[in-house]
């Protein structure tokens, strides 16, 4: 029998919110309950008319549920999962229900790669709604153009965005694996999520797996900037074509501009010029997504005219280089830092989009990498990139054993050692209060966190117009 009331447990993680978006969209019951909820999936659930029940507790089961889906951070323990055990009510994963549910009827295209692919999974959802061909599509964040991480389209194609990540606490292997693809992108290959993958050889053997399942019909985009994702693609059983800078790329980048307010490029397909594109996007990681929708959208007939409007019109993603406040000619950005090189690409995107001003990088290490020492040194020298660097008390430090748990006191002084201003201040509150004051007109703040980082989003905002109406005043 089908169920008629789904309850999901963390349901404020971004693909557990769209997937209880679905199901309400298919006419279901939903509920959902998370230990804690935070913009955007907080106020997203809340503009579908799901109500977030917290914190977690057995009274938010007592109206039984025909299944549950339990979030990939569930761990034993947890109080509804424990009273789902305990009743023997069917529960199963995101990935399982999605599949089952969604997907057996449809063209499924995943994006995958270790950095870029919430981008570039919104980017490519957006090139196939602009052309009209009603996409669905499941991604992790809010792409501006929708304002909707998912969408249940009348067309034959669902854009998906693969997670290398683990699935649930009954099934440890990569949620991409569920997807059964016919087509894939491969953005890029590092080690990350170092909770769940002990080695770069783990991360590589997980996109392997994904590469092995592609038919042999189907298409695989990858990135030819990387000895990983060389590796990752060799053994593939279909198509692949390559993208990137190299004079041997099938889909080649040329004459990148990076202007005050839009970035443009061309491409040569197989040496010919192709296309010239733009947007208002900054950063060349951006370039390179873009290249890579492109490429996948041409192999689903979609003409470079068409691929070049939708990019012309592409407003980028939530918590991505996302515009927060600007406030006396101070602007304050968050974007969705969790791993060295993707803060590293960000900064360098902010450097070229706002040169000659004094740019800020206040960092929360709060990603299960980020929170370890296996960056530490890679760490200090992405954040180099800044003139002003703060970092934060490691996020719920007492949840790393000691021996694998970033020292950030060491990589301030690893940033001090190298003539850089760097300062460890424990908190948002405290960050605030002594950062503000010293702020000026002209300076960039880039917030980089994937959490909530205390609400300083709101907070520094709100005290920098208090200094203003105080100074104004006086």
């Amino acid at each position: 029998m089908k169920p008629k009331h789904v309850h999901l447990i963390g349901i404020c993680g971004t693909a557990m919110a769209s997937l209880a978006g679905m199901l309400k969209q298919r006419g279901l019951q939903v509920t959902g309950s998370d230990a804690a909820a935070y913009p955007p999936m907080s106020d997203f659930l809340a503009s579908l008319g799901i109500s977030i029940l917290q914190p977690f507790s057995q009274a938010n089961l007592q109206a039984r549920p025909d299944l549950v889906v339990v979030g990939n951070a569930i761990s034993r323990g947890n109080v509804e999962l424990e009273f789902v055990l305990d009743q023997r009510i069917p529960f199963q994963s995101l990935p399982r229900v999605l599949h089952d549910e969604f997907l057996l009827d449809k063209e499924r295209l995943v994006v995958a790669g270790t950095h870029g692919k919430t981008t570039t999974s919104s980017m490519l959802a957006w090139i196939f709604q602009h052309t009209g061909r009603a996409p669905s599509f499941l991604i992790g964040g809010i792409p501006e153009n929708f304002g909707s991480s998912f969408a249940l389209g009348s067309g034959h194609d669902f854009i998906l965005e693969g997670d290398e990540y683990d699935t649930a606490f009954f099934d440890k292997g990569p949620k991409f694996l569920h997807y059964f693809p016919d087509a894939v992108i491969l953005t890029s290959v590092e080690f990350d999520h170092a909770d769940i993958y002990k080695n770069l050889d783990e991360v590589k053997t997980a996109f392997k797996r994904l590469v092995n399942l592609v038919p042999r019909r189907g298409l695989l985009v990858a990135w030819d900037g990387h000895s990983n994702v060389d590796e990752c693609v060799s053994r593939a059983f279909c198509r692949v074509e390559r993208y990137g800078f190299a004079e041997s790329s099938g889909w080649r980048i040329t004459d990148v501009e990076h202007l005050p307010a839009v970035t443009r490029w061309s491409v040569l397909r197989d040496g010919k010029i192709w296309a010239g594109f733009e947007f208002p996007l900054a950063g060349e990681y951006n370039v390179l997504n873009a290249t890579a929708a492109a490429a996948m959208a041409a192999n689903y007939g979609i003409g470079s005219d068409a691929i070049a409007e939708a990019l012309r019109e592409f407003r980028s993603v939530k918590r991505r280089l996302e515009v927060k406040a600007e406030v006396n000619g101070i602007t304050i950005i968050d974007d969705f830092a969790h791993h060295p090189t993707a803060i590293a690409q960000t900064l360098k995107a902010l450097r070229a989009r706002y040169a000659g001003r004094r740019l800020w990088a206040i960092l929360e290490p709060r990603s299960n990498t980020l929170r370890r020492k296996v960056f530490q040194q890679e760490l200090a020298q992405s954040l180099s990139l800044a003139e002003e660097i703060i970092l934060a008390d490691v996020f719920r430090s007492e949840a790393i054993p000691e021996h694998e748990r970033l020292d950030p006191t060491a990589v301030v002084a690893d940033l001090s050692a190298s003539g850089k201003r760097a300062r460890l201040l424990s908190n948002a509150d405290v960050i605030v209060e002594t950062i503000a004051p010293e702020l000026r007109s002209g300076d960039v703040v880039a917030i980089l966190s994937n959490g909530g980082f205390g609400g300083i989003y709101e907070k520094l905002p709100a005290k920098l117009k208090l200094l203003h109406e105080v100074g104004t005043t006086a």
